[in-house]
């Protein structure tokens, strides 16, 4: 009786090792490049105040629309406010947005994946409809409707971008339940009595957590894009809270007459994405039993 469970202990315990893994992890130069960037932007963001004399929302119009120099190291924005301050602070609010939002969609997306690709038959029916509706909408079309509903602001544009995501979530979740709910280990703890429940907590979760942690960490490119293509319509974080994608939003009127203005929030936008699609590349190599 005992044998019969072995399987999914050892399933968990095939989670690489910490050593293992950072040195799998660490022998991807890709991913490192990646941590890399991503330590970078956190530490900017967070040690904001210590890095720059200047305060984000702070005006000056007779210094508006100046160059890169050695006071403003990428120039000013049309109100005189010290762009690179405004990435600074800004990444506070993007990164911030891309974290909750994943955690969001995940808390939501999993579960209902596991029991839909766990149960099957009518309940799998029903939720993977639900699914395809919603699927029929890209994820950025979906965070419009929402935000329209909910109203602009960080929380609606958080949630917004989260529930844009859910249903990839949805689906990865089925599948990885589909596959294991087939394992003889699932099988013994059903002979066992063992209630749905207690298996999809005790053996389903933990095994799936690979793919979904990998997924989840790649996802949260997605919803930076998201939450900055609404704050360049002018529907996101509002104005003056330095949010990359609003900053993009209020550049494009002087795109012509002041290109760096648009140019390094976007460029901070591209380093995010890249960040989070690097290190979740390196993840996927370094958890994936099947790529060591």
């Amino acid at each position: 009786m005992t044998t019969a469970f072995n399987p999914t202990v050892e399933a968990v315990a095939d989670l690489p090792q910490r050593d293992g893994f950072l040195r799998r992890y660490a022998s991807n130069k890709a991913a490192l490049i990646g941590a890399i960037i991503l330590a970078v932007l956190i530490v900017l963001a967070i040690a904001a105040p210590l890095l720059t004399p200047y305060n984000p929302a702070d005006q000056d119009l007779s210094s508006a629309f100046l160059g890169p120099s050695w006071a403003h190291w990428f120039g000013t924005d049309n109100l005189g406010r010290d762009i690179l301050t405004r990435i600074m602070y800004g990444g506070r609010y993007t990164l911030l947005i891309g974290v909750v939002a994943v955690a969001i969609s995940t808390v939501i997306g999993v579960p209902i994946g596991l029991i839909s690709g766990y149960y099957g038959a009518a309940t799998d029916m029903v939720i993977q409809r639900f699914t395809d509706v919603l699927l029929s909408f890209n994820a950025f079309l979906l965070a419009l409707i929402l935000v329209a509903v909910l109203g602009v602001g960080m929380e609606s544009v958080t949630i917004a971008a989260g529930i844009g995501v859910v249903p990839l979530f949805i689906r990865v979740a089925r599948a990885e339940a589909l596959s294991i709910r087939e394992t003889d280990y699932v099988s013994a703890a059903i002979n066992f009595g063992t209630g749905a429940l207690r298996i999809l907590w005790r053996h389903v979760l933990p095994n799936a957590l690979t793919p979904i942690i990998v997924y989840a960490t790649l996802n949260i490119g997605t919803t930076i894009l998201v939450a900055a293509g609404l704050g360049f319509l002018g529907l996101g974080v509002q104005p003056p809270t330095p949010e990359w994608g609003s900053m993009l939003g209020e550049a494009r009127g002087y795109i012509f007459h002041a290109p760096l203005q648009m140019t390094f929030p976007g460029l901070a936008i591209f380093l995010a994405v890249l960040s989070f699609n690097l290190i979740g590349d390196g993840l996927r190599d370094a958890l994936d039993p099947n790529l060591r």
